[in-house]
């Protein structure tokens, strides 16, 4: 990182340095502070993991609940991404978008700091933990939706210069207390100049969400979220994975599977069955609409993001009309090949990753319980009164 990020891993200051500005300052923080915060980085503390490193739970002396991202190895690809990240992270502004907290950069550490969200990921509510309690309803899946295109629609549109997220995926979409989405993981960001429409690049991301143009070609544009959220949005409403394992080992995408019930007007056959017949028929009709537009083969053939609000929300843009075929593609056997979360069988994968180092399936929050987690402060001063360690909560 060079020179632009302070130096705050040895421990040897004491108050880390608050910087930002406005509803959500953020600030460098020391790592002995976040090593006190997260119990030492405590297994139990534990909420996530993968190629970039670990998640943990934390909760600083003055009792915000933090998430910390402990990236692995200091290579220079993970200089990169948290380069990148606290970059993005530092400019975005937005109720849907997760934020930067702060940081910690160190001479061997690079830690990144968010508010942690107690509902977790949105993965853990359809496919994960939380799957069987079926907390989201209709109505909170409609608010996840048109929260989350909100989001993206800030990105795409509202901050300079613009912002392509390239990872839009269940896990990167987190629910805080009241089940609001904010968009989080913005480690694959790319950072668009004025006046281009599209950038070719290695190609990272989840495949069974990656674009066709982006999948085989590298091309990636605003576009290219926009096919992420059709598949996020097809997820939210059918409760099924992007890619599932058939009997025999064949594997299908969410859109092969969906078409043939858009193109009849099916539409309430792809309901995820877990809602019992409870939702909004009109709602249902504007999301498969929307999400059959966004996963349209040819990037021109689908709306930008305030198109895919204003669907949602049920204004129809002016020359958009029903979409009734996905025309969608399907992906080589070639790439199918690399997918790993579909061969899963605990019900937890979303999709392998098109890294050579896979991310965490849970993204930055992950599916351990958060009962296992011991408040570090709490701990404290029990043992000061003479306790012996805390209890453990199972």
């Amino acid at each position: 990182m060079g020179s632009s990020f302070s130096c705050c891993g040895s421990g040897k200051v004491d108050e880390g340095l608050n910087l930002g500005g406005g509803d959500s300052p953020w600030r460098i923080f020391t790592y002995k502070e976040l090593h006190a915060a997260t119990n030492g980085f405590s297994e139990d503390n534990k909420l996530g993991e993968g190629g970039f490193g670990s998640v943990y739970w934390g909760k600083t002396s003055d009792g915000l609940q933090i998430a910390v991202k402990k990236l692995k190895s200091m290579n220079s690809k993970a200089e990169m991404e948290f380069a990148v990240e606290v970059e993005v992270l530092g400019r975005v502004r937005h109720k849907n978008l997760l934020g930067l907290r702060g940081y910690c950069a160190g001479n061997d550490q690079r830690l990144i700091v968010y508010d942690y969200m107690p509902n977790l990921s949105l993965l853990s509510h359809l496919h994960g933990q939380f799957a069987g309690e079926v907390q989201l309803d209709w109505k909170k899946r409609m608010k996840v939706a048109i929260g989350s295109a909100e989001g993206l629609l800030y990105l795409h549109h509202e901050v300079t210069p613009h912002i392509i997220h390239r990872d839009v995926k269940a896990s990167n979409v987190l629910l805080d207390s009241n089940f609001e989405p904010l968009v989080a993981d913005f480690g694959f960001a790319k950072l668009i100049p004025e006046g281009v429409s599209h950038m070719t690049t290695r190609v990272k991301g989840t495949l069974g969400y990656l674009a066709p143009e982006y999948a085989m070609w590298g091309k990636v544009s605003e576009s290219c979220d926009v096919y992420s959220f059709g598949i996020l949005l097809l997820e939210l409403v059918t409760g099924r994975k992007p890619i599932e394992k058939l009997p025999g080992g064949v594997k299908r995408t969410i859109t092969e599977w969906a078409e043939p019930m858009i193109v009849k007007g099916k539409f309430r056959d792809l309901v995820d069955p877990k809602l019992r017949g409870n939702f909004d028929e009109n709602q249902l009709k504007q999301a498969i609409n929307a999400a059959a537009l966004c996963v349209q083969s040819e990037p021109e053939k689908r709306p930008n993001m305030k198109e895919v609000v204003g669907l949602l929300k049920g204004y129809e843009p002016k020359g958009k009309v029903m979409q009734m075929r996905i025309e969608s593609i399907k992906y080589g056997d070639d790439l199918m090949a690399l997918d790993r979360g579909s061969d899963d069988d605990d019900g937890n994968g979303c999709g392998g990753g098109h890294d050579e180092e896979s991310r965490s399936e849970y993204g930055v929050f992950g599916a351990m319980d958060v009962q296992k987690m011991q408040d570090p402060y709490k701990r404290y001063g029990e043992e000061k009164m003479g306790r012996r360690g805390c209890e453990s909560v199972h």
